[in-house]
């Protein structure tokens, strides 16, 4: 995975909820566009944002070439 593949993920629109896996295992949800900054060889990710106010508790470096895929977070359905 690399930047093309994150930003087209970041400008959809309308936005559709992602999620980041990395080669370790461990998986980053992406819930709003302004949760993730690209650079040229990481993604940087805000890490419990509170839903009220937005500020995260800590930033996530997420270098390129540990990424291993992209998915779009479906809601759950409602039965």
């Amino acid at each position: 995975m690399g930047v093309t593949d994150v930003l087209t993920f970041l400008r959809a629109q309308p936005f559709v909820p992602f999620r980041v896996h990395m080669s370790d295992g461990r998986t980053f949800d992406i819930r709003h566009p302004d949760q993730a900054l690209v650079a040229r060889t990481r993604l940087v990710v805000g890490v419990g944002a509170g839903p009220m106010t937005g500020v995260a508790d800590h930033l996530e470096h997420l270098s390129f070439i540990h990424i291993t895929g992209l998915e779009e977070m479906v809601p759950a359905s409602r039965d």
